[in-house]
């Protein structure tokens, strides 16, 4: 079905070969992924890149933010097209943001800055991204994980705040040229297998392993044509759960006539790779062999085809609970309950979002429930389509009807399913939804109170069988009904009537819109001759994720207020963090005003002379994880640590590109270990690393340090920081982004 190959590959007449008509070297030139990367490359260095995008979109969640950094920094006006969607808007305002402060503010930014402003419920953000800014050969940064529009022959990457306020301010997204991997595809999918089968079965296939960590996926092969472009959308976009950095596909008139639909056939060029194009692996995708696939909590990779799994649920279901369990012990978690009556009970549906809610995804759907019904018991189904141009097409060809007429509701374009603002289930209970993620909270319950949700990810096909019998899980194979192909045709007559386009008229005497819980970014200081940190979390999973750092769903009513939404740092994972930092940082406030307490005192009278090291030994917290910044792009994750006073980050590995440059723009230093180094030390214990300014300022990657333990022991520990640009290092001086741009406005 899917196998991955750790070495080089060309592609040769549209074939995978073993040997090509150019050598390695010049073959990487060849491939769709080098054309575009250099094409935006500003820097001249092909091997180390200075990339400006085209276009910019970012939510209601993370749009406040950026544009107050960029404003701290001296931006005058949006220099690209900025979309700023409002798809997260649901939120309640329970002692928080009140959502319309968030929107009015973004409106008025809209106008102050010349930007696009798209109201709240007319499109989650990638749909508005696809149907109006992508294009064949163009780059859009986002600032949500999931901005990938490859199969639109568009590169798109998803970051952390700070790298769009970078773009804002005519600065440049450093990246080294990643490796470029083949994704080849054969075969036509078979009825009832959607494309979120094809994505949780690539997910499986290379996460754990890393396979395509930080690296551009290349779609080609023939099993592309057979593809309509909702499929390749559906695939492309849970590309980021893979953790590769981007995603190009070949384009082809089925991509043309998107674009042609789209009212926009200017954007449409052909893209493929030229003759002898060398790629540093490769994996190959039998789409006649995928089956339906289900995702257990808790992650996409954690999958299996839903007959593997139905035929063993007891024994998988136990194992998610003992995991949930482990995670989790306040929870009562009982999710064999679901095995019944020869089958797997769920207790609600939803198809929504970037990924599920596309209007080929709910037509078939709707092919599936028509004349079926989802019954009067404890199963509930919710589709929310992904924009209103797609909601009035499926108004208008009678799918909304027919999915009416089973049960289902029929919701507005909202993102909330995808991170915790709807739809959350009864204690205990087993929701299927065709989304992006299933991490823990993803549906907005509280395991760490007690409350478990358990979320599996499923096709939309899937997901209307399984609806059509109840919630009895049921594979869209196994369900005898006649798909209809239906032409979409794209009305844009609401987002002429709703949508503010500003850009190129920015109007410098427009008021920004401040509610009373927008604040702006507490003061943060450059780095300090020594650094001492104590450990305010240990964490040893394999994994950490932006969620369990920063977690979704109520939090984000505070998504405007860094002092007050830093108070949920690591609070479901680490509920002692938040204290533990507090208690540092008045400790360093404390030293900067000249009084050394006591316990700072007798930490660094264990490595010198306390009161002289006091005057250039900076303060913090700081983070030990495995492998921490899977998931998310929400720069929230490292800024509520800074907020908090955190300093440093120590781990083997970060699990994603954009969270270490989301830890380095707040000033976080990210130091690693060699693989193997034993991390035994807990929470209290202490990192002196000396002399940290001088070796960021001289790039040394080797940073001897001591740890100093509240046993009185103190231990050597060598850390690195490995391949920071010249930028970066200023920026981890100056203690953070704004003030590296406040610096140099100043100059």
């Amino acid at each position: 079905m899917i196998q991955c190959f750790d070495r080089g590959v060309f592609l040769q007449n549209g074939h995978i070969s073993e040997t090509g008509s150019l050598p390695a070297e010049e073959g990487r030139r060849q491939t769709m992924a080098w054309q575009i990367l250099q094409a935006h490359n500003i820097g001249g260095d092909a091997r180390h890149l200075q990339v400006r995008f085209d276009a910019m979109v970012s939510h209601d969640i993370t749009y406040v933010g950026i544009i107050q950094q960029a404003r701290a920094s001296g931006m005058k006006e949006f220099p690209i097209p900025y979309a700023l969607t409002n798809c997260h808007n649901s939120l309640c305002a329970v002692g928080g943001t009140i959502n319309e402060d968030d929107h009015m503010f973004g409106l008025s930014a809209a106008k102050k800055y010349g930007g696009i402003y798209v109201p709240a419920n007319q499109s989650v953000i990638h749909s508005y991204a696809r149907e109006e800014m992508a294009g064949c050969g163009k780059m859009i940064l986002g600032s949500d994980s999931h901005t990938r529009y490859g199969a639109l022959g568009t590169m798109a990457v998803g970051e952390g705040g700070p790298e769009l306020a970078k773009q804002l301010l005519k600065n440049t997204w450093d990246v080294d040229y990643p490796k470029v991997v083949l994704v080849y595809l054969t075969g036509t999918p078979r009825q009832g297998v959607g494309p979120h089968d094809v994505a949780i079965a690539l997910v499986k296939a290379t996460f754990e392993t890393g396979f395509v960590n930080n690296c551009v996926l290349e779609f080609c092969g023939p099993g592309i044509a057979g593809l309509p472009i909702d499929y390749r959308n559906g695939i492309d976009v849970m590309t980021t759960e893979t953790t590769c950095l981007s995603s190009i596909w070949e384009t082809d008139e089925v991509t043309r006539g998107f674009y042609e639909t789209h009212k926009r056939p200017q954007d449409y060029k052909p893209l493929h790779p030229g003759e002898g194009a060398y790629y540093d692996k490769y994996i190959t995708i039998e789409l006649d062999k995928v089956e339906p696939m289900i995702a257990l909590p808790f992650h996409p990779s954690n999958a299996y085809t839903i007959h593997e799994f139905l035929e063993n649920a007891e024994e998988i279901l136990k194992k998610v609970e003992a995991d949930a369990q482990r995670r989790f012990p306040k929870a009562k978690v009982h999710l064999t309950d679901k095995i019944r009556d020869g089958g797997v009970w769920a207790d609600q549906g939803v198809i929504a979002g970037c990924a599920g809610g596309l209007f080929d995804n709910i037509a078939e759907a709707a092919d599936i429930l028509r004349g079926k019904f989802t019954g009067s018991g404890a199963f509930s189904f919710d589709v929310y389509p992904t924009s209103v141009p797609v909601s009035l097409e499926l108004m208008k060809l009678g799918a909304t009807a027919d999915l009416l007429a089973s049960g289902a509701i029929i919701k507005p374009s909202f993102c909330g399913p995808c991170f915790g603002a709807g739809d959350v289930p009864a204690n205990n209970g087993l929701s299927l939804r065709h989304t992006t993620r299933n991490f823990p909270n993803r549906e907005g319950s509280k395991p760490g109170e007690g409350q478990f949700v358990g979320v599996c990810l499923m096709d939309a096909r899937s997901i209307a069988a399984t609806a059509a019998n109840g919630g009895r899980i049921t594979p869209a194979t196994d369900l005898d009904y006649t798909p209809v192909h239906h032409e979409y045709h794209f009305d844009d007559t609401v987002y002429k009537n709703r949508v503010y386009y500003g850009f190129g008229k920015a109007d410098p005497t427009v008021e920004l819109q401040m509610g009373p819980n927008i604040t702006d970014w507490p003061k943060m200081y450059e780095l300090s001759e020594n650094l001492l940190v104590e450990l305010a979390a240990v964490i040893h999973d394999p994994v950490t994720t932006t969620d369990e750092l920063i977690p979704s769903g109520e939090t984000s009513s505070y998504r405007s207020n860094p002092l007050r939404l830093a108070e949920f740092t690591l609070s479901r994972r680490v509920p002692e963090y938040v204290g533990r930092c507090k208690t540092v940082a008045e400790q360093e406030m404390a030293r900067r005003e000249g009084i050394l307490g006591e316990h700072l005192r007798q930490v660094l009278s264990q490595v010198g002379d306390a009161d002289r090291l006091a005057e250039s030994t900076q303060f913090g917290s700081c983070v030990f994880a495995n492998k921490p910044g899977d998931g998310s792009a929400r720069e929230q994750a490292a800024s509520c640590q800074k907020v908090l006073g955190g300093f440093a980050n120590i781990c083997y590995q970060f699990a994603t590109k954009r969270y270490r440059s989301n830890c380095i723009n707040w000033g976080i230093l990210p130091f690693t270990l060699d693989e193997g180094t034993p991390f035994d030390y807990e929470s209290g214990d202490c990192v002196f690393v000396p002399h940290i300014r001088q070796a960021v300022e001289q790039g040394r990657e080797d940073i001897p340090a001591k740890v100093i333990c509240r046993d009185g022991s103190v231990h050597d520990l060598l850390l690195h920081i490995k391949g920071l640009t010249a930028d970066e290092k200023e920026i981890i001086l100056d203690g953070c982004l704004m003030n590296y741009y406040a610096a140099r406005n100043k100059e």
